[in-house]
């Protein structure tokens, strides 16, 4: 049986592009259909269906190759539970162009060091956002989360609630909210 191959590329945002790492591993020799990606999800978040269907297509003598160790893990442990479980599997984890190698102590503490340091950026940015929103809130620029319908619409859902013509769920596609949208909208204004 030939050793493959499998890529894995993420990146923290939906909107954000993937294709520089898809091109670094398409440049490490990942073949484009064997490289598994997660949009929208942290490296602190374990549950990532792309990682896990990377895990899941690696055999004994393959290779998963990430571009940079932070989009696999953001943290220490869970970057040493990875590496660990593919060890255990006989499988070997490359970091851009270079082969993480368990076995040598050097290689071993330089894995380490990468992921402390993987760690500690996820640590900045956490404390940057929670620094900006407080900044944001004491300007009275963050308001939390805005209702999904404006006041006029939500007394005319009301009253349209209010003649029994429509249901809950009528309500919901004419206005495209969730049903629970109309709930709270409803029992709001119902308070009121």
């Amino acid at each position: 049986m030939t050793a493959i191959q499998i890529g894995y590329a993420r990146c923290s945002k939906d909107k954000q592009d993937l294709t520089v790492q898809q091109e670094a591993l398409a440049k490490l020799g990942v073949s484009p259909d064997r490289i598994y990606t997660d949009r929208g999800l942290t490296g602190s978040n374990r549950q990532r269906p792309g990682l896990d269907q990377a895990l899941a297509a690696v055999r004994r003598g393959d290779t998963l190759v990430v571009p940079k160790l932070d989009r696999l893990a953001r943290s220490v442990p869970d970057a040493r539970d990875i590496a660990d479980a593919l060890q255990a599997r006989g499988v070997k984890l490359a970091l851009g162009a270079s082969l993480y190698d368990p076995e040598d102590p050097v290689g071993k503490m330089f894995f380490n060091v990468l992921a402390t340091f993987a760690e500690f950026e996820g640590d900045l940015i956490r404390l940057r956002t929670r620094e900006g929103m407080a900044i944001a809130r004491a300007k009275g620029k963050l308001r939390g989360k805005q209702p999904k319908l404006s006041e006029k619409q939500q007394k005319e859902l009301c009253r349209m609630h209010e003649t029994g013509q429509y249901s809950i769920s009528d309500l919901a596609e004419l206005f495209s909210v969730s049903r629970p949208t109309v709930y709270r909208t409803l029992s709001r204004n119902h308070k009121e």
